[in-house]
């Protein structure tokens, strides 16, 4: 009412024409719309405005509010979309530093990324969970997220409410996990074959791909380490070191039973190679403590002096003496040994590391069946771990100390080398995933067929799924299986194939039943991937339907975005239309 008659007292005292009316009512239409600028959120009291938020604070609420969110989050999925599969593409990431990074790992782009949208954010998140907790499937996770979050934009174009939406993904993700629990089968954890399938599958979209033993060598490491109890199998990825050194080439990579220490003998004149090592692991430092409270010592003469350095070699002689009466011929130490406790360990044919640290002393602890002593006045001969070769090498430029051949190690290391050290970087990245994969169907023995086989068959069985739904959460049961149908189709886009194609022949063969049909990218068609050895842990599909559909009904339920100022030190937030106003709802 106040701008009509502004609008009209204008015209009138200055006569304007007919067009710059309309420029005049846009100005102040615009004006209206950033009155809450400097960051107010008013609201009319009794004719008193009343101001809650500070200066600088901006505000976008309802439908814009969600479409910027949406938007956010459909961006990342896009931008790790091209490297799903064994056909995608890489991305390199550029720091601040100019640290170049090569990757196609889903976790490890969007880690190296500087998001600083809120809802971008929590699409790296699902990624971040999605490796947490079964190592594999983080570009997979995302894209579904993503796709999932387009369906539903379409669906709040249709004035669908967002809760009935999020509703609707809730009960289509609840159908979806126990359709997966049907079509899943259950194999042996022990079978090598098939885990090293699972392995490979993993590092298809690797640049390991072409090397199958490197699959080899993730299903032996997960193996050893294994430890079987009641309810199965216990695996943890940690007992397994992935130590890399740039050198020779990929195919030098190599399972170390035991643990390799990226230390040298301390001591030149100490052997460099033990046999039948008998190991003392101490987390105490092998020198002369300085005492906790300042004193003052008089010195008169020479003969003091030296009587008080040599007792102060005598407490580390002694030191070395502990050592060497228990037994071991091998001294791993966490703390510093003093140059004089070297020289001792030295003439008693021990060969000694220092600052090893505190990981590889645990491991060593389940490699060697050693125990970790603090006190050397403690150390007796069944504290000793054994090994069947302790031996120091050149790796490289660097000299190395190997731990290995203990009898039933339960701690191992892969050796990772590659010609360039961005090479390795990738390789170490693409040995992890696979090592997750094999503790995945180690610890839940159940698989499902790769290439978009169960998104397909999911995706069928919710579309008859949402038939039986009376209210409006049918039309989102049907978007979250189109969701999920993302998967294929990315497939076959990363592959050059036409997706169309793809998906007729997809949804054909599992109408008949073929439940394990799936995209075969050499091929370039439709084939049954379970022949085709292309198999994938029930783990990570579970995980990747429970991280994007929670990911996507949290995004969807937010319908209020408050962004305080950013300080002068910060990024801060994302700007909203109109920098410090109020967005009002559409």
């Amino acid at each position: 009412m106040f701008l009509g008659f502004l609008e009209v007292l204008i015209a009138s005292v200055f006569k304007v024409p007919p067009v710059a009316k309309i420029y005049i009512a846009r100005v102040l239409s615009r004006w209206n719309r950033n009155r809450g600028a400097r960051g107010r959120l008013s609201a009319e009291l009794t004719g008193q405005q009343v101001i809650i938020l500070k200066e600088g604070t901006s505000r976008s609420r309802g439908r814009d509010a969600q479409k910027a969110n949406i938007v956010a989050a459909k961006i990342i999925a896009e931008s790790i979309k091209t490297s799903l599969g064994p056909k995608g593409m890489d991305k390199m990431l550029v720091d601040g530093f100019g640290d170049v990074t090569i990757t196609n790992d889903g976790a490890t782009i969007l880690d190296e990324m500087e998001v600083q949208h809120p809802a971008a954010k929590m699409m790296v998140e699902v990624a971040k969970t999605q490796d947490d907790e079964v190592g594999d499937g983080t570009t997979t996770s995302v894209v579904v997220a993503g796709e999932l979050l387009k369906r539903a934009e379409d669906l709040l174009d249709q004035d669908l409410h967002p809760t009935v939406i999020v509703d609707g993904y809730r009960i289509a993700s609840e159908k979806a996990l126990e359709i997966l629990d049907q079509i899943a089968i259950k194999v042996d954890p022990t079978d090598k074959a098939m885990l090293k399938k699972i392995a490979t599958v993993s590092l298809a979209s690797k640049l390991l791909a072409e090397y199958e033993q490197i699959a080899e060598l993730a299903v032996n490491a997960v193996l050893q380490v294994a430890e079987k109890t009641e309810e199965g199998y216990r695996v943890d990825i940690d007992d397994i070191k992935v130590e890399k050194k740039p050198g020779e080439s990929l195919l030098d990579t190599v399972l170390i039973k035991g643990i390799v220490l990226d230390k040298e003998v301390v001591h030149p004149g100490m052997p460099k190679r033990i046999e039948e090592a008998k190991i003392a692991l101490v987390d105490s430092p092998l020198e002369v403590e300085k005492t906790e409270f300042d004193a003052k010592i008089n010195i008169e003469n020479p003969e003091q002096m030296k009587s008080f350095l040599d007792e102060e070699e005598k407490m580390l002689k002694d030191m070395v003496e502990k050592v060497a009466s228990a037994g071991a011929n091998v001294l791993l130490c966490e703390k510093g040994i003093d140059d004089v406790a070297q020289h001792y360990l030295a003439k008693k044919g021990i060969l000694a590391v220092r600052r090893v640290k505190q990981s590889d002393i645990e491991k060593l602890v389940k490699a060697t069946g050693a125990k970790i002593v603090s006190n050397l006045d403690d150390l007796k001969a069944g504290d000793l771990g054994k090994a069947a070769l302790v031996e120091e090498r050149k790796i490289g430029d660097d000299k190395m100390t190997f731990v290995e051949g203990a009898k039933n190690p339960k701690a191992v290391t892969i050796l990772v080398r590659g010609g360039s050290e961005r090479l390795v970087d990738e390789a170490e990245r693409s040995i992890h995933d696979a090592l997750c994969v094999v503790r995945d169907v180690v610890r839940d023995p159940r698989i499902v067929g790769g290439g978009g086989a169960p998104e397909a068959e999911i995706a069928k069985q919710l579309r008859g799924f949402a038939q039986k739904q009376e209210g409006k959460e049918q039309l989102a049961v049907l978007a979250f299986a189109s969701g999920l149908e993302a998967v294929p189709v990315a497939l076959a886009e990363n592959a050059g194939l036409d997706p169309i194609d793809i998906m007729v022949q997809l949804r054909a063969a599992h109408e008949k039943g073929q439940t394990w049909y799936g995209v075969d990218v050499f091929e370039g068609k439709a084939a049954d991937l379970k022949e085709k050895g292309v198999l994938e842990p029930h783990g990570v599909k579970m995980q990747v339907i429970k991280s994007a559909s929670e990911a996507a009904g949290m995004i969807l339920k937010i319908d209020d975005v408050i962004a305080s100022a950013k300080s002068k030190d910060s990024p801060g937030p994302p700007k909203h239309d109109g920098e410090g106003g109020e967005e009002g709802a559409s």
